[in-house]
């Protein structure tokens, strides 16, 4: 019975030695810093690059519209073929590095206003009720654009609100007719 408590209590300093060599080796301690400090990191840095994509999309979104505007602003949108839909098309174009989903995720809002200041209380347009109303000469014309861009990493989605992994970019831009011609514009009403 004496052998059999000592053979334990051997044992006993064998395993408390163990456990002390495993708490001061250094092996593998960079691996296991790198693991907690990992997931964070790719987080933040994919996070950064989705902003920096949601950012290009909202720049080339104001690109294209103010470009094609100039179209609206000279008369050359307010002729018989001209609809909305050629319009949006005229801003896909410009967006090309997006790819063929421009046309089904761009939403395009085109209205005149009888004033610059009674644009600032107009809802968000839904896809089913925008309006094209490029106006005539001198004509005071509000051009809304919404592009839904899909979001990848999973924290964004909850930071940036909208839809679920969807971020609404928007451009608004209020202008001025040139006085292209003399006739007046058609009236249309706009819901």
């Amino acid at each position: 019975m004496a052998d059999r408590s000592l053979e334990n209590a051997a044992s006993g300093r064998t395993r408390s030695r163990l456990l002390t060599r495993f708490a001061r080796t250094q092996d593998g301690a960079v691996a296991i810093e790198f693991a907690f400090v990992a997931i964070p990191f790719f987080v933040l840095i994919f996070g950064i690059i989705e902003l920096g994509l949601t950012f290009l999309v909202s720049m080339t979104l104001e690109n294209a519209i103010m470009v094609v505007d100039r179209r609206i602003r000279t008369g050359e949108f307010q002729n018989a073929s001209a609809s909305a839909s050629t319009y949006r098309t005229a801003i896909c174009q410009q967006m090309v590095w997006l790819g063929t989903g421009c046309s089904s995720a761009l939403i395009v809002d085109v209205r005149t206003l009888p004033s610059f200041s009674t644009g600032s209380g107009l809802a968000t347009p839904r896809a089913a009720k925008t309006c094209w109303d490029p106006g005539g000469p001198n004509s005071i014309v509000l051009v809304r654009g919404y592009y839904k861009w899909p979001l990848i990493t999973p924290l964004m989605q909850n930071a940036v609100g909208g839809a679920p992994g969807n971020r609404q970019v928007n451009f608004s831009a209020v202008f001025a007719n040139e006085p292209y011609s003399d006739t007046p514009a058609p009236s249309v009403t706009c819901p």
